[in-house]
């Protein structure tokens, strides 16, 4: 389990196919403290360390991470936003994040805001994905809240620290970004749907 609270910043060192697969090769200043069958957070996909080498590490993406997320769009120079799991003694900073992306939403717009930045996002509400207002959205991994929720836009605000240590900083209008909604109103939406008539 992870809680959005990005600890540091990866670059795509290389990309190889392995088949319908793709192994990533990261270079990281936490690296070096990572373990073989660790899990950790790449853009708010949980992915299995599979090989460490000093301060560059890999993970391997299967076909169906790779079709439900931006990790395929990944290329070497590439930058993402890393977490490790939350230890059971840690402090719950953000909000609960499973790893598991629901779907990819496209930046819309960036403003700058003398201070802070306010992007908007736009995703495919067919697939049955919901935010409210003032509720928890999982971001490329960045735990954040929603404002102006509509049907399949919602807007979020990003403080500078977040916006210089997290991979907002090079996001603009048009990127694709990994959204996790919220697994509290996952879990209401399918249960009064299932008392629906």
């Amino acid at each position: 389990m992870f809680t959005g609270i990005v600890e540091a910043i990866a670059e795509v060192v290389n990309v190889a196919s392995e088949g319908t697969n793709k192994t990533f090769t990261f270079k990281s200043s936490i690296a070096h403290e990572l373990k073989i069958d660790q899990s950790v957070s790449h853009n708010g996909v949980c992915l299995t360390v599979v090989a460490v080498d000093a301060d560059q590490y890999k993970v391997t993406a299967i076909e169906e991470t790779l079709l439900k997320t931006n990790l395929g769009e990944l290329v070497s120079g590439s930058k993402v936003n890393l977490e490790r799991c939350m230890p059971a003694n840690g402090r719950f900073d953000g909000h609960i994040v499973q790893g598991h992306v629901d779907q990819t939403a496209r930046c819309t717009q960036v403003q700058e805001r003398d201070g802070s930045w306010l992007f908007d996002f736009e995703y495919d509400a067919s697939k049955g994905n919901i935010t409210v207002e003032k509720g928890s959205i999982c971001i490329n991994g960045v735990s954040l809240t929603v404002f102006n929720s509509s049907e399949n836009t919602f807007r979020v605000a990003i403080i500078p620290y977040t916006y210089n240590f997290t991979n907002f900083h090079s996001l603009k209008a048009g990127d694709s970004v990994n959204l996790e909604f919220d697994i509290l109103g996952k879990y209401i939406k399918r249960i009064l749907g299932s008392y629906a008539v």
